[in-house]
């Protein structure tokens, strides 16, 4: 590992918008909205498999301040992806702006364009519609070759080939074994085989789904979004629209959470087409409702594993089968339920000597899914920690042994993750040291508090990657300014994480100055460079290289143009210490010195860009361990304590490091105890709100401590790895096995509710 004191890194820098957070200063899209925008409301459906056959829109035309009213006839019928991934994006292009043939309960059928809300909502409710209702599709188990197709459309197409099978409902299907995978089973002491269903998780990130769109003043089409992705959303509205990217600019403002829901562009075509039809400013604002029920949640998945081990605990074998339910629209199908097997199987390289890993990806007449922090590894990882933490209860092991016997290691060849190598890998030492912080020796037995209530913990580890390998890049563009301070422009999206922060620090690190004088601007399509976006964990890893590599270009630059005002050759001069200096002479020159001769008869750019890409996905590794307290009576779960121990590397900022740990934290302990979804006989989404939709708050969430384990990747800025999404793994498994451990019955199905808890109990 190689150690060094830094300036900026591994420093715990408060974040560049803090203040204008603190101060409440117009930062969000909602913030710099024209109040004369054209506000846009959507008709959806009340069916989740339908033809329309009659819409009537004359009487809500009528109503005072309606300006125009589309319907499926008005729109192009150009088909399109959502999905917000680097082309060409692997997602069927299975979507119209409004499509005749309505796929879910929710699914647009109208746009209404009013100058008042009011105006717009009294509209809705005029529009009468007359359905052909059909059996809609909603258990995923039986969608694979059943009648119903939820796409028979003919101008259906898939960009690539991930084994997509339109007319038997399959957008994405794959089979890969390594190693005589049954000949090992066939040696194992053990075989278990179990099921785990994890459910369609929704991120509610307190700012829901909004955009703004106006014509420029040279009369392109410019979009203000609470997006992660403005470039990928400029490639889909110019698919949906059938106009050139460059006519499009698309820019985001301070985002007000995301969690990976704005990785799709879930409401950015409507106002655009408003626009596009109006020539006039438009903006959508979905209501918490609507962000439920029509959002972009998490992939439902199913998955199978049939493990072989040893007496001694030794896992050799692992058979994953992965089945992921869509929803009505494909978008990120094809590319989540990956990570379910490569990002959990590998977890356990120690020991194996043979692997199959399949899956199915199928549409249904339910919520289209998306992205959600985690990305299909968060159900993987359940899936496996949690049969894993069952094979150690089986034998009498304890559940830390038997990982750190099969765990993988710094320097392992991890055939399941691409054949990539941990070269940078603690987790032994996250194992180690999470012990030592939880005392996992006094809390793992199960301890009586009298009155129907019991102590317990549980255990889990997980891993995740730092980019999309081989694929995504990031881009940055330094500047030196007049007074010696530099800017920095980015396209990827700062979205509460502190990446303009983080890049920031890298900044001052590399230029030798304080991170206050580095200004960061992004992401805007028209000023940005190219960058494929906040998703996958890469921002750190991806753009955090592309700065440092920006940085020693800029640093020849100013060189070169200090040589000119000392009279020498640029390899006379050596940049130091934020200045720089003559190697023979030893006069300097500051940075205000350079940053005013670039603008006087100067031929040498102070500005530098550079663009980064891997051939690898270096993974982040985490251990959690968990401390509750189980009433028997009600089946209620308390957790008291939550200890992780993170390897990311080298962190660049400790402190939006562990917020960012803290609030996985949380997220996955809300999917493990109390968010739930439940769909009626009609397809219609019972939890469209945060009264019936709970979410965990600071009384839920017990005490957390986090501390990371250092390694150092190579391949990263600083030894950076990635930190944003391997957090929210571990306590899904981890609670679930305390959850045993307190009741002797094991859960294979989140979230375990104490309804479900008390009755497992008394049967």
């Amino acid at each position: 590992m190689e150690h060094k004191n830094y300036n900026a890194i591994n420093k715990s820098v408060r974040k560049k918008d803090s203040m204008q957070l603190l101060l409440g200063k117009p930062v969000y899209t909602e913030d710099i909205t024209p109040k004369d925008a054209l506000i846009v409301k959507l008709l959806r459906s009340p069916h989740a498999n339908a033809i329309v056959k009659d819409i009537d829109t004359s009487k809500a035309k009528l109503i005072p301040g309606v300006v125009d009213i589309y319907t499926w006839e008005d729109v192009p019928q150009l088909r399109f992806s959502n999905a917000g991934q680097t082309a060409p994006e692997p997602s069927p292009h299975d979507r119209l702006i409004i499509d005749r043939h309505v796929r879910f309960v929710g699914d647009p059928v109208a746009i209404v364009a009013a100058e008042d809300e009011a105006s717009a909502v009294k509209a809705l409710k005029l529009i009468k519609v007359t359905y052909d209702v059909l059996e809609p599709l909603l258990d995923f188990r039986t969608a694979k070759d059943n009648p119903i197709l939820v796409h028979p459309e003919e101008d259906w197409k898939v960009p690539s080939d991930w084994g997509a099978f339109q007319h038997r409902n399959i957008i994405a299907s794959e089979d890969n074994t390594h190693g005589d995978l049954e000949g090992v089973m066939a040696d194992c002491d053990i075989v278990l085989e179990r099921t785990y269903h994890t459910k369609q998780y929704n991120q509610t990130p307190m700012e829901t789904f909004r955009t703004y769109t106006s014509y420029d003043r040279y009369g392109r089409l410019h979009v203000i979004s609470s997006t992660q992705i403005v470039f990928h959303v400029r490639r889909i509205l110019s698919t949906a629209l059938g106009i050139p990217k460059n006519q499009i600019r698309v820019e985001k403002p301070r985002i007000g959470g995301a969690f990976g829901a704005k990785q799709t562009a879930v409401c950015e075509v409507y106002p655009a087409f408003v626009t596009f039809k109006t020539g006039r400013p438009a903006y959508i604002c979905f209501s918490r409702g609507e962000s439920q029920i029509a959002g972009s949640p998490r992939h439902e998945m199913e998955v199978k594993i049939r493990m072989g081990a040893d007496n001694d605990g030794r896992i050799r074998a692992l058979d994953f089968y992965t089945l992921s339910n869509t929803g009505a629209y494909g978008e990120h199908g094809p590319t989540t339920v990956g990570l379910s097997g490569h990002k959990s199987i590998p977890l356990y390289t120690g020991g194996l000597e043979a692997h199959r890993f399949a899956f199915d990806v199928v549409y249904t007449n339910t919520l289209a899914a998306g992205a959600y922090r985690g990305y299909g590894a968060t159900q993987g990882v359940f899936a496996l920690e949690t049969i894993v933490n069952e094979l150690a209860e089986m034998i009498g092991m304890d559940p830390t042994a038997i990982r750190e016997k099969n765990m993988v290691k710094e320097g392992m060849l991890m055939p399941a993750y691409y054949d990539e190598t941990a070269n940078a890998c603690a987790l032994d030492k996250c194992m180690s040291r999470c012990k030592e912080l939880f005392d996992w020796e006094s809390k793992y037995p199960v301890r009586d508090m009298g009155n129907g209530k019991v102590r317990a913990a549980g255990v889990a580890m997980a891993m995740q990657g730092s980019c999309i390998s081989n694929l995504d890049v990031g881009s940055a563009t330094v500047r030196l300014n007049e007074d010696g301070t530099y800017n920095l422009v980015i396209g990827a999206a700062d979205m509460g994480t502190g990446c303009d922060t983080i890049l920031a620090q890298m900044v001052a690190e590399c230029m030798d100055c304080t991170v206050d004088d580095v200004t960061v601007f992004g992401a805007d399509t028209d000023a940005s460079p190219y960058d494929s976006g906040s998703y996958a964990s890469s921002t750190t890893y991806i753009t955090g290289q592309a700065v440092v590599k920006a940085c020693d270009k800029l640093k020849s630059q100013i060189c070169e143009i200090a040589a000119g005002m000392m009279e020498c050759a640029p390899d006379e001069v050596i940049f130091e210490k934020g200045q720089v200096r003559s190697i023979s002479s030893g006069k300097v020159l500051s940075m205000v010195d350079v940053g005013i001769k670039s603008q006087l008869f100067n031929y040498v750019s102070p500005e530098a860009t550079a663009m980064n890409t891997s051939p690898i996905s270096p993974p982040p590794y985490m251990v959690g361990m968990v401390e509750i307290e189980l009433d028997k009576i009600t089946g209620k779960v308390e957790v008291l304590n939550y200890k992780a121990v993170v390897d990311c590397g080298i962190p660049i900022n400790p402190a939006l490091a562990r917020i960012q740990t803290e609030g996985g934290l949380v997220q996955g302990i809300g999917h493990t105890l109390m968010e739930n979804v439940t769909i009626n006989s009609k397809g219609k989404l019972l939890e469209n709100s945060l009264m019936q939709y709970r979410i965990p708050t600071r009384l839920d969430m017990g005490k957390l401590q986090v501390e990371f384990e250092h390694s150092y990747e190579p391949t990263g800025p600083f030894g950076a790895k990635s930190i944003g999404e391997i957090v929210i793994n571990t306590p899904g498994p981890a609670i679930t096995h305390a959850i045993y451990r307190a009741t002797g019955v094991w859960h294979n199905e989140l979230p375990i509710t104490p309804e479900q808890i008390a009755m497992s109990i008394n049967n």
